[in-house]
Parts: C-alpha cells; sequence; structure tokens
C-alpha cells in the first residue's frame, strides 16, 4: 500500500538517495553525465532541499511503499503567480514506474493546488523526457517551449506544460 507523508529535515538523504538512482536514468539518453551531475549538485544540495521544505508556500510530499520511500514530487503554490502550483520535482523509482505511483502523487499535487487556491498547475520538462507522455495523458498540454541557461555550460531544453483544474 502506498502511502504518502510531508517531507521532513531528517528525510533529505533519503530525497537525494532517490534522485542519485532516478537521475542518471531517466536522463541518460537526453543529457550528458556531467550535465546530470553537475544538475543533481544544483537542485539537490542540502541547503536548497532545507529551503525548500522550510518554505510556508512549498511541500515536498514523499511516497512510501512498506515503509520505504518509492518517490517524491516538490510543489510550490503561487508560483509564478498566485493561483498557479508549480511542479518542481515529480521522480519515481525506476523500478516503481508504471505502477500508478505517478498518478497517485499527481492527484495529491491537485488535491493540494485546490485546497490552496490554484487554479492552474504549471511545470517544465525536458522535450525529450518520457515523462511528457505521462503528463499529456494526466491532463497537462505544452503551452511553450524554453531553453534556459542554468551555468557551467548546460542549458535545460524543456516543454513548460499547463493544466487547468476543475
Amino acid at each position: 500500500m502506498i502511502t504518502l507523508r510531508l517531507a521532513t529535515f531528517a528525510d533529505i538523504p533519503t530525497i537525494q538517495e532517490v534522485a542519485e538512482i532516478t537521475w542518471p536514468i531517466s536522463y541518460r539518453e537526453i543529457i550528458s553525465p556531467e550535465q546530470i551531475r553537475y544538475m543533481l549538485d544544483l537542485m539537490y544540495s542540502q541547503t536548497k532541499l532545507k529551503s525548500a521544505i522550510n518554505d510556508s508556500n512549498q511541500a515536498f510530499w514523499l511516497a512510501e511503499e512498506d515503509g520505504k520511500v518509492v518517490g517524491f514530487c516538490g510543489i510550490e503554490h503561487g508560483y509564478p503567480e498566485a493561483g498557479i502550483t508549480r511542479i518542481h520535482k515529480l521522480y519515481i523509482l525506476p523500478e516503481t514506474q508504471g505502477s500508478g505511483l505517478g498518478k497517485i502523487l499527481m492527484d495529491q499535487v491537485e488535491d493540494q493546488a485546490k485546497i490552496n487556491g490554484s487554479g492552474t498547475l504549471h511545470l517544465n520538462v525536458n522535450k525529450g523526457n518520457k515523462a511528457v507522455g505521462f503528463y499529456q495523458k494526466n491532463g497537462f498540454s505544452v503551452d511553450h517551449e524554453e531553453v534556459l541557461d542554468i551555468g557551467n555550460g548546460y542549458v535545460m531544453d524543456d516543454f513548460v506544460m499547463v493544466k487547468e483544474l476543475n
């Protein structure tokens, strides 16, 4: 059975571990190992994760199965503006992908967005990421394309996707 709970500071190493396992598999055909390492260090540092967990507008939800964290999502309400909930992160261990866990996390995101007065979900996803299909299947559409310079000579070549909530 899958249970969801909010992350605490004590969960930071577990979040980092799931990212370390998931990213090289998810992005191996899209970006270089060097860029993967750079982005993991940039986005999953203890400082960044502590800041997100501590921010009252953000939430980090962990999905557990039999006491083991098998995925997570990180969201922010009111980003980039009021009425929008941004999905910053949604990652599931490779061995659990396709099990419905992503849908469980997405339902939680939608519920939390509605509770916080958001009418729109918003996210960036790499154009080559197979998750694009997952998001489309869950009601998202491509709003526009975006290339973001993230430093060190690397860019993120993304779709910005949105979903209107009822």
